[in-house]
């Protein structure tokens, strides 16, 4: 059950970039690149070598091991549905969020290690959104933890979710927080675009100009893996509420953010980089919203 989860969690990784890229497509109205067009790159990719700059140290060729690393231990913390992850302990919760900031810092520091100013413009903005989401995205769950009285995933979504309305109301709440948290940690329209090629407006992807051949792939598939253990997390808090089985929780996570982002790019324009910060910690103010709710709901304090 262990194995299948993870092949699951790989699945959905690997589903929602072309899910992503068929959305935008169709709603522009073209014939668009097929749906395992992103695969193909990254296997070109994985077949080319690596070039480093002589101004580079060790910690430029490390850092995308360490991010795609982070990323993988991270998915294999994380339940689909009724199935069990590989790895589960009591506060693994905490650890999941350290591992993402694990990843982020490794591509700061390799960012900041090729001495360009652009790169090192793409860091500052990095670590500034990471500092800015990482309050929301622990905010959210300890209202999982709050709700269901466990630190582990495992057991938080393996408890006997209620059927109040008031208890459905907060989860998908906390589910429509991680959809946003999603958006901001991959980078994706209103926060950053990653088609653009303006250096000076680049968030994410000015950090890996430097980087090529299977030094990239392996950046490219851990951004996969980063937003789909982030969807599975926001899929299962709305499984939980309808039917909690992986039948649901995977397809669902698939189409939450496939269409969502889809729908987004097609639709919207990118923030303003002085719009992002109050973009981010508006999602910041709504998680703390909804952790007092949670906290009043488990205290049986009516709200007059």
């Amino acid at each position: 059950m262990a194995l299948f989860n993870t092949l699951l969690l790989l699945l959905v990784a690997l589903a929602i970039p072309g899910l992503i890229n068929r959305t935008r497509a169709r709603l522009a109205g073209r014939k668009g690149i097929r749906f395992t067009q992103h695969l193909h790159n990254v296997r070109l990719l994985l077949n080319k070598g690596a070039v480093y700059s002589t101004t580079t140290s060790t910690l430029f060729r490390a850092a995308p091991s360490v991010y795609l690393a982070s990323a993988i231990i991270a998915a294999l913390l994380i339940p689909v549905g009724d199935l069990w992850p590989l790895i589960s302990f009591d506060g693994d919760l905490v650890a999941f969020a350290y591992l993402l900031a694990l990843g982020r810092m490794a591509l700061i520091l390799a960012a900041m290690d090729t001495g360009s100013s652009f790169e090192g413009m793409g860091a500052s903005r990095e670590a500034l959104y990471g500092a800015l989401v990482e309050p929301a995205l622990m905010l959210t769950f300890g209202t999982f933890a709050l709700l269901m009285g466990f630190t582990s995933f495992e057991e938080i979504f393996a408890s006997d979710m209620t059927e109040e309305v008031q208890m459905a109301v907060v989860l998908l709440l906390a589910a429509y927080i991680l959809m946003k948290i999603t958006i901001t940690e991959s980078g994706r329209i209103p926060v950053d675009d990653p088609r653009t090629h303006l250096e000076l407006t680049m968030i994410h992807e000015v950090m890996c100009l430097d980087y090529c051949g299977v030094d990239l792939a392996f950046i490219k598939i851990a951004g996969w893996i980063k937003t789909a253990v982030l969807s599975i997390l926001a899929a299962d808090a709305v499984a939980a509420i309808f039917a909690f089985h992986w039948w649901v929780a995977a397809p669902l996570a698939v189409l939450l953010t496939g269409i969502s982002i889809g729908v987004v790019e097609s639709t919207q324009a990118r923030n303003k980089l002085v719009r992002n910060t109050t973009f981010i910690l508006t999602v910041g103010v709504l998680a703390a919203l909804v952790y007092f709710t949670a906290f009043l709901l488990q205290r049986n304090i009516s709200i007059q």
